[in-house]
């Protein structure tokens, strides 16, 4: 669990501390020298860095040709830089991971909103948080690669506070769709997690 002063201090502040706790819980680390690197589909075993010095040395002698993702968010290493030589140890700080982490994430989660039409609905912020870590974890969305995209801009969508505590209640409950309710995206529905109960039964 991440600690509240850390969020607060270093988190992108377009997105609530719970959205930025759910996010690293979802598609980040505990650990802010986590470093996982995969060539293709195959997840390569690397030895743990003890120090920031080692785990960065670990990042540039894998990052040519393989996807290497590191720290607090598993930020993929080497977004805008030209040279592995580029890449130092505020990759894996973990104010400076939380902040680029966010950061990107939040820009993320406007490109899915965008492509929704931006809806401003609480209800719709399942989905969109899904379709989001979804395209973290795989670079796109749409075909289209997330982390090279432009920021559309305008809000994020939020969920209520009632609905952020309760995230994690509803998290191992069975996928299932509500009578009558039409998914967003059809293809994605199999994957969905009904949470329109949350917070209605207060």
């Amino acid at each position: 669990m991440l600690d509240a002063a850390l969020i607060k201090e270093c988190a992108d502040p377009s997105l609530k501390p719970a959205i930025v706790e759910q996010f690293v819980q979802a598609a980040g680390s505990e650990d802010p020298l986590a470093i996982t690197v995969k060539f293709g589909d195959r997840l390569i075993l690397i030895p743990k860095p003890k120090t920031p010095e080692e785990a960065i040395e670990i990042v540039r002698e894998n990052i040519g040709g393989s996807i290497v993702r590191v720290g607090l968010t598993q930020i993929p290493a080497g977004i805008g830089l030209k040279d592995a030589s580029e890449l130092n140890v505020d990759l894996v700080d973990p104010c400076a991971n939380l902040r680029m982490g966010t950061s990107m994430f939040s820009k993320i989660f406007r490109i899915v909103a965008n492509w929704y039409g931006n809806p401003m609905s609480e209800e719709v912020f399942p989905q969109l948080f899904d379709d989001a870590v979804h395209a973290w974890r795989t670079g796109k969305f749409e075909g289209e690669s997330v982390f090279q995209a432009e920021d559309p801009g305008g809000a994020v969508v939020q969920r209520s506070e009632v609905e952020a505590d309760d995230a994690g209640k509803a998290e191992d409950d069975t996928p299932s769709e509500t009578p009558g309710e039409t998914p967003i995206k059809p293809d994605d529905a199999g994957i969905r997690i009904d949470l329109t109960r949350i917070g209605g039964q207060r």
